[in-house]
């Protein structure tokens, strides 16, 4: 296993509150980190330039004539461990050093008994006149010393005056040690801070996700309160209307099962009846006539092929998945010759069916087109008088068809595509309540769509358009 997959499942095994935390923890800490270390060296920087400012003030002080003759005089009469005048020190961690060019003779006071500077080349050069100045750190007797070179009005003289760091080394490492403290108390509260927030933040998560393992566990899609405006509300509002779906989805397939029962136990009692009947009559050994014998086979016959047609189209409605047929080029106006093919096998044979139909070619399935219109014509041809006329006509990709029958009452045309609903009038009438909405399903498919209507002619219009290009024919 490598090593990101590895830190990938130890990430997203801890939970969400804990990497809040912690990555709000390492942000501060960095900007902790950041700000402390900044700080320090902006103050080592500043300790280092007020030390080299002050040194150099003291030397070129101690430069002028009168100051270096006292200078030397004093440094010939004192013992080394004397003291040098306030004017020439100011601070007893000072050491005060006069380096003469030629290098014969270099007259050093000592403050700190038992210890000397080290001096070389870089006052040398500054006593020589060939160094405006030197500043240089040098160590003595392991105590860190900056020392300033600067010359002086007397010929061949430079005068060096030295301070040690350790003041400054003790304020950077105070300096240092309260940093750390304060920068460790400030990841530390941000980690609280951080653990805090993110409890609160994501309370209405977990409420959240215990709303859903309730679900789960109870199928109560009852939904859950909206608390704020921010994303959390917008996710409780999306899982509501998920909620919503789902209801609506197990509600629509309790009513199919539901119906699909109650439309199967009709012809199914009238095919047991039927079977019933010729079971009883071979039974007693009195043969029906041939004429009643007939009429029950007819009987069911009928209704097994309406048992084959509602199980088909019970098939076919639950489909919820896109189309898995062969997608290719269908000629609508050729569908609708086989669909008008069949449907007149059916028709009453005083019906008349005038058709009018300009080629349009789309892209779908030409099966599922094929039964869309043959359920729409079948539908028209149903509800027409014996000797009415049903007018069809084909432009553009828009089929029409138009009926004389009774038509569709205005409060029953939302409901003509629905599973299984039928009107009080057509419930004596052979049918599932199913053709029409797989007409809606097939228009939905091949985006389309489909409505009905009041007819000019008295009926129903149905109204179904598929996109398409007539160019293609």
């Amino acid at each position: 296993m490598s090593l990101d997959t590895r830190a990938d499942r130890f990430r997203y095994r801890r939970s969400l509150a804990s990497r809040v935390t912690l990555l709000t923890t390492i942000a501060v800490g960095l900007a902790v980190t950041f700000v402390a270390t900044g700080a320090y060296l902006t103050a080592r920087v500043q300790l280092r330039s007020t030390v080299d400012d002050t040194l150099l003030e003291r030397a070129h002080a101690a430069a002028s004539p009168v100051y270096v003759e006292e200078l030397r005089a004093y440094l010939d009469q004192v013992t080394v461990s004397g003291g040098l005048p306030a004017w020439a020190l100011g601070a007893s961690d000072v050491k005060v050093a006069l380096v003469v060019a030629d290098g014969s003779h270099a007259y050093t006071f000592q403050v700190v008994k038992g210890s000397k500077l080290s001096l070389g080349s870089p006052e040398a050069q500054v006593a020589r006149g060939q160094s405006a100045s030197s500043l240089r750190t040098i160590s003595v007797d392991g105590v860190p010393y900056r020392v300033a070179a600067v010359p002086s009005t007397t010929p061949n003289v430079a005068v060096i005056v030295a301070q040690s760091l350790e003041p400054t080394q003790r304020v950077l490492k105070k300096l240092g040690i309260v940093s750390l403290l304060f920068g460790l108390a400030g990841v530390i509260t941000a980690g609280l801070g951080g653990w805090g927030v993110a409890r609160s933040g994501l309370r209405p998560v977990r409420r959240l996700t215990a709303k859903a393992e309730e679900i789960a566990r109870t199928e109560k899609l009852d939904p859950i309160p909206i608390e704020g405006d921010d994303e959390i509300a917008r996710l409780s509002a999306a899982f509501n209307q998920m909620l919503t779906s789902l209801a609506a989805s197990r509600d629509r397939q309790r009513r199919l099962v539901a119906d699909a029962g109650h439309e199967l136990r009709t012809p199914l009692t009238s095919l047991r009846t039927n079977l019933d009947l010729l079971e009883q009559a071979d039974a007693a050994g009195t043969a029906l006539p041939a004429d009643a014998r007939q009429e029950l086979l007819d009987d069911v016959r009928g209704q097994v092929e309406e048992l084959t047609t509602l199980v088909g189209d019970l098939v076919e409605l639950a489909r919820d998945e896109p189309m898995a047929q062969v997608i290719e080029s269908a000629e609508l106006h050729e569908v609708l010759d086989a669909a008008l093919t069949r449907v007149r096998r059916r028709a009453a044979p005083g019906v008349v069916i005038e058709v009018e139909a300009e080629p349009w070619v789309t892209i779908g399935d030409p099966a599922a087109i094929e039964r869309a219109y043959t359920n729409v014509l079948d539908n028209a041809v149903k509800w027409s008088p014996s000797d009415g006329t049903v007018h069809v006509t084909l432009r553009r990709g828009v089929l029409t068809v138009d009926d004389e029958g009774p038509g569709i009452a205005e409060a029953d045309l939302p409901h003509v595509f629905e599973r299984f609903w039928r009107s009080e009038e057509s419930r004596s009438m052979p049918g599932s309540g199913l053709g029409l909405s797989i007409v809606a399903q097939v228009a939905q498919r091949h985006s389309g769509s489909v409505r009905a209507e009041r007819s000019p002619y008295g009926g129903a219009r149905f109204v179904l358009a598929l996109p398409g290009d007539p160019s293609r024919t």
